[in-house]
């Protein structure tokens, strides 16, 4: 189907960013993947091309766009061009919309500049090992100390943590109430180098291996009072009004994920000949790739319609839920059928669909798991 959700100017990003991946990390791609991590060198380069300022207001050096389909074409080419960004997605799409619309202008002139220039990555850091999707349940504290918060904590599962310059902490600045669970969480901005902050181990994940996912943690860690970011106390409600864009980045890499696999794929049987014929040919393989074409194309049209709505701000939690949750779900099938069709090539890693398959387990889980979202959408139902 025709998509008409991208104008001009952001086609014409697609062809920048089309060719900038495949000239400067496709070919790269791998010794990103056995170096666990993303060069920051590569960040640099991004910032020159203006991928790390797409929202940065200009006097800060940015783009100054108002729209978030800049950073949906991002995340699409890098799923086109059959590679991951590292903790770019989480940079742009998840940490750094809090320092645009939380910050004050005194935050904004120190910490803005060196995002839009690439030399400063962001990463946000919520779970924690006891905690999972229960953000209420944050045991990390932050206690006023003068002009200070000394933070205690650990927090683990943080993508972009063993690289980012600075980290959102969500850590407890007053006492639990038994009455409201949420209150009392503030956001904390931690810097590189900071006395007590440390990074443990980078995790080895099943997926997304470009993609630095760490441990942190923090040993009475002084944070100036200026960096507490918004109001204090204030975090939870922070957190949900940018949920929806995080679970709409996530359905925007899972729908594209799917369309790339096929695309692969349907190569992939024009080519390989199986009892003197293409593989392509059988009807098996015709009926498997149709079901998995038409389920994507529904995923592309509930995608398109999320992105106009939050572009409008009219896409809603519940909404953003049933996006994610879709195309999540289908992603996985889709991806699985595809691999199927590779048969004993398909469990190799000579060929991308095993990296596809691998990186498609996680979506269902983080930013919030497939069953968050059916008690998200269930309450929307009243039940």
């Amino acid at each position: 189907m025709q998509r008409t959700v991208f104008d001009a100017d952001q086609e014409a990003f697609r062809s920048v960013v089309r060719e900038f991946l495949a000239r400067e990390v496709v070919p790269v791609f791998g010794e990103w993947e056995r170096a666990g991590r993303v060069p920051r060198s590569f960040y640099r380069r991004a910032g020159e091309l203006g991928m790390t300022s797409l929202q940065v207001p200009e006097k800060f050096g940015g783009g100054g766009a108002a729209t978030f389909k800049y950073n949906c074409v991002m995340n699409e080419e890098a799923q086109h061009a059959l590679v991951n960004l590292g903790g770019l997605r989480v940079h742009l799409d998840v940490a750094l919309p809090y320092l645009l619309a939380y910050a004050s202008q005194e935050q904004q002139a120190r910490w803005l500049p060196p995002i839009a220039a690439g030399d400063c990555t962001t990463s946000i850091a919520m779970s924690e090992p006891g905690t999972g999707s229960d953000l209420a349940s944050i045991s990390t504290t932050a206690r006023r100390d003068g002009d200070s918060y000394v933070l205690s904590g650990a927090k683990t599962f943080i993508s972009g943590g063993a690289q980012a310059s600075l980290v959102l902490v969500i850590a407890r600045t007053s006492p639990r109430q038994e009455h409201d669970r949420r209150a009392g969480l503030s956001i904390l901005v931690v810097e590189d180098g900071m006395p007590g902050f440390s990074r443990g181990r980078t995790l080895d994940k099943l997926g997304l291996h470009a993609q630095d996912t760490t441990e942190l943690f923090f040993d009475e860690v002084r944070v100036p009072a200026a960096n507490l970011l918004g109001a204090e106390g204030a975090a939870f409600g922070y957190l949900l009004r940018n949920l929806p864009q995080e679970r709409l980045t996530i359905a925007v890499g899972s729908q594209a994920a799917a369309a790339a696999a096929i695309q692969l794929t349907t190569s992939y049987v024009r080519e390989r000949h199986i009892f003197g014929q293409p593989l392509g040919s059988f009807q098996n393989t015709k009926f498997v790739l149709a079901g998995c074409s038409a389920e994507a194309a529904a995923g592309q049209a509930l995608v398109d319609a999320a992105i106009e709505a939050h572009d409008h701000g009219e896409l809603t939690a519940a909404d953003a839920a049933r996006v994610k949750l879709f195309t999540t779900e289908m992603q996985a099938r889709v991806v699985d059928r595809c691999l199927q069709l590779f048969g004993g090539y398909g469990f190799t890693r000579d060929y991308p669909i095993s990296r596809l398959y691998a990186d498609a387990r996680v979506t269902r889980i983080y930013g919030g798991s497939s069953e968050v979202m059916k008690s998200i959408i269930s309450k929307d139902l009243g039940l």
